[in-house]
């Protein structure tokens, strides 16, 4: 192990639980957890992982009660604490789709627009956020904090909410409409800034970055291998764009070469028949873990 002590690594709690211990793991990074315990074990003795709620881990991180950890940009962004945010890590809870922080009200509701809302009663989680929301379009109007369950507090108790939604099938199974869009938001890789300053922590998490970005890269892709007649290759090319820079091998057979390309999955079904039409063989498909560009 080449830190002296390892790096207390701060993985949320709740929501995005499971999304990251898997991002983690197509990294190379093994996490097991248990029901109850809050420190899950790495495989990685450079590591030392904490479960921690995303609303507390950048305040957390910046006090230096850990060294790094995943928290969505929305949550950095309310607590206004400072740290040093690596990446963005493009995934949400069950699609990869930014998280939205959005405005909604009951579908009969007059609100149409921000600026009905002066006056009105707002219910949320993200409160020092939407003050600054509404501040910077001179909107007064009433925030409470809510604990939980947001949207069904209107109409009986708020005139709005200011809720999460990844696909907005919750806002619609209650009846709600959106009518703005706070924030966007990522899960971010961030670290202390004093960690960070520290050459040895920083290549470390910089490694990590590496992995982790190459995780994201290689979600929606795969691999194929094939063996082409070397008389093809050019027509093969120029039919199919996405094999204008393939990897080539040479093979036993001087008329036959290895050709070798990653695409996305999701023109994997139609290009198949198409590369057999034009005389390849021996095609193979293969999932990917990490794309490191």
């Amino acid at each position: 192990m080449s830190l002296k002590n390892p790096l207390r690594f701060g993985l949320p709690k709740g929501s995005l639980e499971q999304s990251t211990i898997e991002l983690l793991g197509r990294a190379g990074f093994k996490v097991q957890t248990s029901s109850r315990g809050y420190k899950p074990y790495i495989n990685d003795p450079e590591l030392d992982g904490r479960l921690v709620r995303p609303q507390e881990m950048s305040r957390y991180v910046a006090q230096g009660f850990l060294d790094f950890g995943i928290t969505g940009k929305d949550w950095i962004q309310e607590s206004g604490h400072k740290v040093e945010i690596l990446c963005d890590l493009a995934y949400s809870k069950a699609t990869s789709l930014p998280a939205r922080w959005v405005v909604a009200v009951p579908e009969d509701s007059p609100i149409k627009t921000v600026k009905d809302l002066q006056g009105k009663r707002i219910a949320t989680e993200l409160v020092e956020t939407v003050k600054r929301y509404l501040a910077e379009r001179n909107v007064t109007a009433e925030i409470e904090f809510s604990w939980g369950a947001t949207e069904v507090k209107v109409p009986e108790l708020v005139d709005a909410i200011v809720d999460l939604t990844e696909t907005g099938s919750s806002l619609r199974a209650n009846k709600l409409r959106i009518i703005d869009t706070i924030v966007e938001s990522y899960p971010q890789l961030i670290a202390n800034p004093a960690v960070y300053a520290d050459p040895e922590k920083r290549h470390k998490l910089e490694n990590i970055k590496l992995l982790l970005v190459g995780a994201l890269n290689a979600r929606e892709k795969v691999g194929l291998k094939m063996n082409v007649p070397k008389a093809v290759l050019e027509k093969l090319s120029a039919t199919l764009p996405s094999l204008r820079n393939p990897t080539i091998s040479p093979l036993a057979d001087p008329a036959w070469i290895a050709v070798e390309i990653i695409i996305d999955e999701a023109v994997v079904r139609d290009l198949i028949p198409r590369l057999k039409e034009l005389g390849a063989e021996g095609i193979i498909e293969y999932p990917l873990n990490k794309v490191v560009y």
